[in-house]
């Protein structure tokens, strides 16, 4: 079953320094996504209070069928789905660090290099968050352009086109119409959010701490870590995003992996104390997060920001997934993939039955974990057995073991990047 032809489903619903990558841009999505869904301390006020409700609504962008979205999202039947858009585009402040993607006319335009997909479930509350890598060649819909004209659509393009083909104007709902097409999700709500972001962003929650099991040394991106825990901010943070020679084969799909260890490490510090229980952090990166992000006009509610937090703060980490979408090797090109659709519809059908999922598939070669392995108490006496992990409310049978073909982890999981050594 081809990706055009399916029925939409009621579920919420490779380069050097001076080119970002195609997960430069995951930490500003992802923390855009933690900072839009986990303020839930923050509350209205907080936002009037910064001022920013004007700006944050005069960059707001239009989505396929919002203007029938439920001011409450306890109305939206079958859970919650929020776009979340990395832009490459080359911002004054920041071009210097961009090289050629900024200054060589050939590199002109605006590409979605990065595209999750957060849904989050009805009652009993869980999240997944999807990746779509950018290098997946799927067909794109007519898309309406900058200057209100019907775009051509196209068989098999890769979908990081798909910003620039809707342009600036329109280019955030392009993406969600391809997203909602291949996917078959109704997506209510988008984000868009430029390579600035990422450093504003981490500066403003203090950094992230990740693990590197071997060390990482990268000439490409400058990364130089020796192995042990790192709390990285600004531009190193984004430069752990962008490396790729640093981890695993080299390729884009391990990098993705390894963002992984970044994006659990993040959610557990969004809903700590740290963040979440510290209300000058929460101020400061509401702050940050409506003075740099493109919203789409669903999203531009502060009520419904404080909505979307409430229904996420208090789901358990193990709850909390991070899947890579799956794909094979373009037979036409083997730098770019091809939608895995069986391993996808498995995906799909377990979201729409809110069924709790595992996640089976790991890249060993860009992650390894870093749990300790229990000791088995009957192999050796001295062990205390642990009491047992409360079970989720509304969880009436086990979950759902995706197809290994769906690499990712749970927030819940403590894992390392497996860096290629450290040269020091």
């Amino acid at each position: 079953m081809s990706a055009t032809s399916r029925t939409r489903r009621p579920v919420a619903g490779h380069g050097q320094l001076s080119r970002p990558s195609a997960w430069s841009q995951l930490l500003k999505i992802l923390g855009i996504a933690m900072a839009v869904v986990l303020v839930s301390g923050v509350g209205v006020a907080a936002y009037v209070a910064y001022d920013l409700s004007t700006t944050f609504t005069s960059k707001a962008v239009a989505l396929d069928g919002g203007e029938s979205v439920p001011p409450d999202i306890g109305a939206i039947k079958g859970g919650v789905n929020l776009l979340l858009v990395g832009s490459d585009a080359c911002e004054p402040d920041f071009a210097a660090e961009f090289g050629d993607r900024c200054s060589d006319p050939e590199n002109a335009g605006e590409r979605n290099d990065t595209n999750l997909l957060l849904h989050i479930s009805d009652s009993p509350r869980r999240v997944t968050v999807i990746t779509f890598p950018r290098d997946l060649m799927v067909p794109i819909p007519s898309c309406i352009d900058s200057d209100g004209n019907d775009t051509s659509p196209a068989s098999k393009q890769a979908i990081n086109t798909t910003l620039e083909t809707g342009g600036p104007k329109n280019g955030l709902a392009c993406v969600a119409r391809t997203i909602s097409k291949l996917s078959g999700l109704d997506i209510q709500f988008a984000a868009k959010i430029t390579w600035g972001g990422v450093m504003k962003v981490t500066d403003a929650i203090g950094g992230v701490d990740v693990c590197v099991a071997n060390g990482i040394t990268d000439p490409d991106t400058g990364l130089n870590l020796p192995p042990g825990t790192h709390t990285l901010q600004g531009y190193w943070a984004l430069q752990f995003l962008r490396t790729r020679h640093g981890v695993g084969d080299g390729s884009d799909l391990g990098r993705g992996s390894n963002q992984q260890v970044y994006m659990s490490s993040l959610a557990r510090k969004m809903v700590s104390a740290k963040v979440l229980g510290n209300p000058g952090t929460l101020l400061k990166l509401a702050n940050t997060v409506m003075s740099n992000v493109t919203p789409s006009t669903t999203l531009t509610s502060p009520t419904l920001l404080v909505q979307i937090a409430l229904a996420m703060k208090d789901v358990p980490l193990d709850q909390i997934n991070f899947v890579n979408y799956p794909v094979f090797t373009d037979p036409d090109d083997p730098n770019k993939v091809v939608p895995d659709e069986d391993s996808a519809d498995q995906l799909w059908a377990a979201l729409a039955a809110n069924e709790p999922i595992q996640v089976a598939g790991q890249r060993d070669d860009a992650v390894i974990s870093a749990t300790p392995t229990p000791t088995d108490p009957a192999a050796d006496p001295s062990a205390t057995t642990e009491p047992s992990a409360t079970p989720t409310p509304g969880a009436t049978s086990g979950p759902v073991e995706l197809s290994k073909n769906i690499s990712g982890q749970s927030a819940a999981q403590q894992t390392c990047s497996n860096g290629n050594g450290y040269e020091g």
